[in-house]
């Protein structure tokens, strides 16, 4: 059996930036496993720009911002395995995998950092009455279709769910020539970034309707059309609101979920908001050792955050690795998400193995406009800041200080609040 110092499962953004930064803080035994043909995750579909802003300060396409991370990790000499399966870990941090060249094989890891991404949520979800016609896509096999293999799904398209990938894939379907006729949204606001909404759909005259849903669909070999009925405020579709829409093709964005089957197979806490695991201030699982990055732990919204929480994680497995983390558990300070804030990552944290400044991200369960982000330390509010808006499509953030923390030593909870003004 081989072993390495960290093995990594998954070499999409999170993977590979968990890799460089394990290997730039002093640790050489690195293996990321990957069960694609090439590294780079789903940004190798994701030709649209918009990626590196915060990272390389300049707009990159996915392949290229992908690139930059595969360029680091060759030149690093950082050992990937592609076209490998990742079948089980067990609770001694075995990592049971599987490839054409190999068969089955188990690797003994010391820390084991998981960067699986995410999948989506397909129509079987959704319970739309109707047959199995053809032309019925998530937008992200639409998005591979179009930008890797070279197919156009339909000429004729609705698309139902205003998530990032709905939206990019409404422009993208039309710069190729197809008809985008209405984007339908079950919820009373966009699921996606607000730059989107307008470069993806008002820039392009394409129609967005929110409280709508798709009811029926038309068609039993190819679709037809689709009917979208209003929606009243428990997401129940209003009689005599229904409009048909002729189409042919219907792609769906209605949400990503974290691909967690190995963490469940490890018995990990895991956050029911989110569909990830609980982590600490290390991105430490409820398994010591195992750590979790990326979409995996939660759905982001920039590549950029992905990559920048990889590398904490990377850092973090390499001090676990040397037996720089303290095991404080009776000093243990909870998170929790009030008012408008469905979850926090991290859920708890040990001030004893902060860094000078912890990144706590979370999103909002509602749009709430002219707010404040408050922190409080137990029951004194400790930070403040002003928001002209936040909504759920987007990602926000709170910076906590050790040195503020230690001025309060006897904090037992961090609530993180939406306040109105």
């Amino acid at each position: 059996m081989k072993s390495y110092d960290i093995v990594i499962v998954g070499g999409g953004p999170a993977g590979l930036a968990a890799a460089v930064s394990a290997k730039e803080n002093g640790i050489d035994s690195i293996l990321v496993l990957e069960r694609d043909k090439e590294l780079g995750g789903i940004l190798n579909q994701c030709i649209h720009n918009g990626f590196g802003l915060h990272t390389f300060k300049e707009e990159l396409t996915g392949p290229e911002y992908a690139g930059r991370f595969i360029e680091k990790t060759e030149a690093l000499g950082i050992e990937c395995m592609l076209h490998t399966m990742v079948m089980d870990i067990s609770k001694d941090k075995v990592v049971t995998a599987m490839n054409s060249e190999e068969g089955l094989f188990e690797i003994q890891a010391k820390a084991i950092i998981l960067a699986m991404g995410c999948r989506e949520r397909p129509r079987g979800a959704l319970n739309i009455p109707g047959y199995r016609p053809a032309g019925i896509f998530t937008a992200g096999t639409a998005q591979r279709l179009v930008n890797m293999e070279g197919y156009l799904p339909g000429r004729e398209v609705v698309i139902l769910g205003s998530g990032d990938i709905g939206l990019i894939m409404a422009r993208r379907m039309t710069l190729e020539g197809a008809k985008v006729k209405v984007v339908a949204e079950l919820m009373p606001y966009s699921g996606g970034l607000k730059r989107n909404i307008v470069q993806c759909l008002d820039d392009y005259g394409i129609p967005l309707k929110l409280s709508h849903t798709v009811v029926d669909i038309d068609g039993k070999d190819r679709l037809k059309g689709v009917t979208l009925a209003q929606v009243d405020d428990r997401g129940k579709p209003v009689g005599g609101t229904e409009e048909y829409i002729p189409c042919d093709t219907l792609l769906l964005s209605v949400g990503l979920i974290p691909e967690n089957e190995l963490s469940r197979g490890l018995d990990l806490e895991m956050e029911c908001m989110t569909n990830g695991p609980v982590v600490n201030e290390s991105l430490e699982t409820s398994m010591e050792g195992v750590f979790a990055c990326g979409n995996v732990l939660h759905v982001h919204d920039l590549v950029d955050f992905v990559s920048k929480e990889a590398a904490m994680a990377g850092k973090s497995a390499v001090r676990y690795i040397k037996g720089e983390t303290i095991n404080a558990k009776e000093h243990r300070i909870d998170l929790i998400p009030e008012e408008g804030v469905r979850y926090t990552v991290p859920k708890y944290i040990r001030p004893e193995n902060m860094d000078d400044v912890l990144t706590v991200r979370f999103r909002v369960g509602a749009v709430v406009k002219n707010c404040f982000i408050s922190t409080y330390f137990d029951d004194k509010c400790v930070m403040k800041r002003k928001r002209p808006i936040v909504a759920p499509g987007e990602m926000e953030e709170v910076k906590i200080l050790k040195s503020k923390l230690a001025e309060y030593p006897d904090t037992k909870k961090i609530t993180i609040k939406i306040e109105k003004e």
